[in-house]
């Protein structure tokens, strides 16, 4: 077995400094080559294109009929008339039939760019990635070692698959309530415990990067992985536009990870909904592909959209030819962190990284904005930078608030720092009247006792909280911040974890997914 750090990589410390200015040149160099000429091309896109412009007859759904004068004047009214042309439907000689067909190409060219065995074009988000990784890792071994940071649709295909997990816990900021991910060494004693228990894994799922940027040694982590027979599902929903440029993070399917959810929607530049999974050219690759491709007509509607696919397309194009675009954004979000730096209302949080072992580079097109010497919670700031500046953040926690800058994007920085400077300047002016709430220390997840499945399908009851304490939830609890799953269907509930959720859903600054009430004084147990 394996233990301790594995591998050799390129260390980018949050912030620059010396450890990034030194791997940047090699990174550079290995850059050079690595898109093909075909990538300056959009297959798929263009097929449908040239559908949309040649003035169809269609007889075919969508309802609108393609035309968007005599059948889609109100989607024309609303978007414009060239989308109703290209809302293609599936099953079209030249666009989408057939293995070469431009579908076929286009996500050939996608599995290229990425560095991927093969990829799929999604149409139901990250959240089809992750319950397809789900039902297709179950043909490997039931069991599966997850990060309790998972996103709840990897939970859904859990339930789904029949999967039977066990947990490993991320390293966790608690002063900012965010959960980071794993170093290898956590990995490899997670998966000796579950070995040793009689319970060793099939499949490991861990999330790099985090909401907050922190990205986890993927290469060292697929190593333990493999090491311990098992393949490694990545969530990289956050990570989408990582590998096209040399100041980002490598794509995950070329460190290793046998599966990547990918939410290209996010930073990459598709539409809202769009997203791909990515099978690399590892050890399980030949098992993984057939199961894959199987979960994906299980989880795939059969009327894909044609507008979110072709989006994928050209999303892919812009990022491989794009660098000068990429380079725009990374430059901007260096002068936001240049500029908080030079401000002693706001701290990055990124900045202290290195403070944690199991975050080996950040992504630079994240800044997390520590906001707490503003005497205001970051929901606080974030609602007042929409409402009165029209200024949207992606998220916010008690003590921070989180700019996310798409990787093909040249944001408007000088209008940023005008609402924040507004806001900040009301928060000091009005004085503090929200306070930061102390949570207790997170719990222990309880005793699984029974299959997930088995519990979320199985008869239920809601009861007072204090008399679930001992009984097996029937629903997934997880307490933001910082968004670990708590409670899971087939867990003992214990009185660690139901005064948790009740403080943190009692905070100005948290609430309780899940939860049948908002302040969790019910719990959904399994009958009986």
């Amino acid at each position: 077995m394996l233990h301790g750090e594995t591998g050799t990589r390129d260390v980018t410390m949050p912030g620059g400094g010396a450890s990034a200015e030194a791997g940047l040149p090699a990174r550079r160099a290995r850059f050079g080559d690595r898109f093909s000429p075909d990538q300056r091309t959009a297959p798929y896109a263009e097929a449908v294109e040239r559908f949309g412009e040649s003035a169809p007859l269609s007889f075919m759904v969508p309802g609108h009929g393609n035309d968007p004068e005599l059948g889609g004047a109100h989607i024309a009214e609303l978007l414009g008339p060239r989308i109703a042309g290209l809302d293609v439907p599936l099953m079209l000689e030249g666009i989408d039939l057939g293995d070469d067909s431009p579908l076929m190409r286009a996500q050939r060219l996608a599995a290229e760019a990425w560095g991927a065995r093969r990829s799929w074009f999604l149409t139901n988000g990250a959240s089809q990635a992750n319950r397809t990784a789900a039902i297709a890792v179950r043909g490997l071994g039931e069991r599966v070692l997850i990060q309790r940071s998972m996103h709840s649709s990897f939970t859904d295909g859990v339930l789904l698959a029949g999967l039977v997990p066990s947990f490993v816990r991320p390293a966790v900021d608690e002063r900012h309530g965010i959960a980071h991910g794993l170093t290898p060494g956590a990995l490899d004693a997670a998966l000796d415990r579950e070995a040793a228990a009689g319970r060793p894994a099939a499949s490991v799922y861990l999330v790099s990067p985090s909401y907050f940027g922190s990205t986890a040694d993927v290469r060292g982590l697929a190593e333990v992985a493999h090491a311990h027979g098992a393949a490694l599902i990545v969530d990289g929903a956050w990570g989408a536009h990582f590998g096209f440029h040399p100041e980002l993070p490598e794509s995950p399917a070329r460190l290793g990870a046998d599966l990547v959810v990918s939410s290209t929607h996010k930073l990459a530049g598709s539409l809202t909904q769009s997203a791909m999974l990515h099978l690399g050219d590892g050890p399980f690759a030949e098992r993984l592909e057939p199961l894959v491709a199987r979960a994906f007509a299980m989880t795939a509607s059969t009327s894909m959209s044609s507008v979110l696919m072709a989006s994928l397309d050209v999303a892919r194009r812009a990022l491989a030819t794009g660098e000068e675009r990429i380079e725009t954004a990374i430059r901007a979000a260096g002068k936001v962190r240049e500029r908080l730096r030079s401000d002693p209302r706001f701290a990055v949080i990124s900045d202290d990284f290195d403070a944690f072992p199991d975050i080996v580079e950040t992504d630079v097109l994240r800044v997390p904005i520590d906001v707490s010497a503003l005497g205001r919670s970051g929901h606080w700031v974030r609602e007042r930078m929409i409402r009165d500046h029209g200024v949207y953040l992606e998220m916010s926690t008690a003590t921070s608030v989180v700019l996310v800058i798409g990787a093909l994007r040249a944001p408007d920085v000088d209008r940023f720092f005008s609402a924040l400077d507004a806001v900040a300047d009301e928060a000091l002016r009005t004085g503090a009247e929200e306070l930061v709430a102390e949570f207790p220390e997170l719990p222990e997840p309880g005793e699984l006792r029974m299959l997930p499945r088995d519990a979320f399908f199985g008869e239920s009851e809601l009861v007072p909280a204090v008399e679930a304490v001992g009984r097996v939830s029937a629903d997934t609890l997880a307490a933001y911040p910082p968004g670990i799953p708590n409670l899971l269907p087939g867990e003992e509930i214990t009185a660690e974890t139901v005064a948790f959720l009740q403080a943190v859903a009692a905070s100005p600054t948290g609430y309780v997914r899940g939860a049948a009430d908002a302040a969790v004084a019910t719990v959904r147990v399994v009958a009986g």
